[in-house]
This record gives structure tokens, sequence and C-alpha cells, in this order.
């Protein structure tokens, strides 16, 4: 059911969806849908809950599965990239949601944000001497370019395949990072 929801939702917005559309393409009945989820609201949020804490586990993994710096910057670009060509469907609910100025959809994404910025600060910190929330402004600044690059190319055929688009993105990345002290490297 929550796979047909991620359809129906990305197709048409969350304002474009009803639930009579989700039980349809689901083939339930309404009651049934809504033995699950009290209302499409509900169901919205635990779609977009349920692939933000994914992508965060995902991110966070990318993080620690080296002790090489270099590596987790190309890691975490992976992940972004390849959630974006796995996903095509979540990444348009999470990244381009009609609801995104709603209080309470606002705060998942922050707190998302603020989770893996959190992570990457307390790697990056340390190893680039910055206080722990300059860290936080590198990594919130970091991880939204990531995400704005994986999102443009997959919406843009000609940017070139991932690893060509993904190597561009790390080389801006590690420009970047690599300056900030040079104990980083």
């Amino acid at each position: 059911m929550l796979e047909t929801a991620l359809t129906v939702f990305s197709s048409n917005g969350y304002h474009g969806s009803s639930m009579d559309d989700i039980a349809d393409a689901a083939q339930v009945s309404k009651p049934v849908l809504y033995q699950h989820f009290p209302g499409k609201r509900e169901l919205y949020l635990a779609l977009v809950d349920y692939y933000l804490q994914e992508l965060s586990e995902a991110l966070v993994a990318a993080l620690r599965g080296s002790e090489v710096n270099r590596e987790r910057v190309e890691s975490m670009l992976d992940v972004y990239f390849g959630f974006v060509e796995a996903n095509p469907e979540a990444h348009r609910l999470i990244f381009e949601s009609d609801l995104l100025a709603d209080p309470e959809v606002a705060e998942r994404f922050e707190n998302f944000h603020l989770t893996v910025a959190d992570a990457i600060a307390t790697v990056l910190g340390p190893n680039a001497g910055l206080s722990h929330p300059h860290a936080v402004l590198v990594s919130r600044s970091l991880t939204g370019m990531a995400q704005t690059a994986a999102v443009h190319w997959i919406r843009n055929p000609g940017t070139g395949g991932r690893a060509e688009a993904q190597r561009q993105i790390f080389r801006l990345a590690w420009g970047g990072i690599s300056v900030l002290d040079e104990d980083w490297e």
C-alpha cells in the first residue's frame, strides 16, 4: 500500500491526490486503507518519514564507512546520486514536495538535515579545525549542494552519466573542504 501511495503522491502531489485515488490504485477499499492510516496526511507523513530515515541512515553509514576523508565525501555523494537514480518517486516526494512549507513537514526535513549535518560536522570539525557550529554550517552547505546536484542530474540527461556527474561535484566539494585545514587531507 505504501508503494502505491508513493506512486500516487509523486505523480499528483499531495494536494492532487486523494484517498480514493490511493485506494483505487492499491486495489483496496477505502475502509481498508483507513484501517492502516487515519487520513491522507498521516499516510503522506509515514512515507516522508520512511524515506527520510532511509536516506539519513545511508548517508551516516557512508560517512562512517571509511576513515579516509576523501572516501567519505565520495561515498556520501554516491548515496545522494544513487538515491535519486534508484528511487525516482521517493526523491520527488522528498525533494519536490508540494508540502515543504507545511510546518509539520518542514520540521521533519529540518530534523533530517540537522541529523546528517551533525554527523558530518562531528567528523569535519576536528579534522578541519572548525567549531561545531561552523562545521554544521559547512556540512549543511555540502549536503545541500549534493542534493541539488543529484536532483539536477537526474532531471537533465545532458549532464552526462552518473559517474561523471558525481566526479564533477566531488571535485568542487573536495576542493572546498580540502582547503579548510591542511590536516583534513
